[in-house]
């Protein structure tokens, strides 16, 4: 038999829905990568630098549509420097683009 949602628990799980992915790839927000900061991350022996390239337009804000982030994964022990990369992809700066680089990243686990 199965068991009867209450109410609140349809209206929470609509309102704050959980992404078991989130669990496995960690991306920043994108303000994190419209401020020119590098991230890596891991899972296991999985690894990824994301680097942004940030156009600006104007001195104070950033260009989102010109603006983009460059990943790079491989797999191994060692740090980016000492690695083969296995592969690469360019994504837009945008939330679309941020789901399309998790979405690339869980691919290459």
């Amino acid at each position: 038999m199965s068991e009867v949602m209450s109410d609140a628990e349809i209206a929470e799980i609509i309102c704050n829905p959980h992404n078991p992915d989130d669990d496995i790839i960690f991306l920043p927000v994108l303000h994190y990568f419209a401020m020119n900061n590098i991230f890596t991350g891991s899972h296991g022996l999985f690894r990824f630098r994301a680097e942004p390239h940030v156009e600006m337009a104007t001195p104070k804000e950033v260009d989102m549509e010109k603006s983009n982030i460059s990943v790079e994964c491989w797999h191994g022990q060692f740090c980016y420097e000492c690695s083969e990369m296995e592969d690469q992809q360019v994504f837009p700066m945008s939330e679309e683009g941020r789901a399309d680089m998790r979405r690339w990243l869980i691919d290459h686990i």
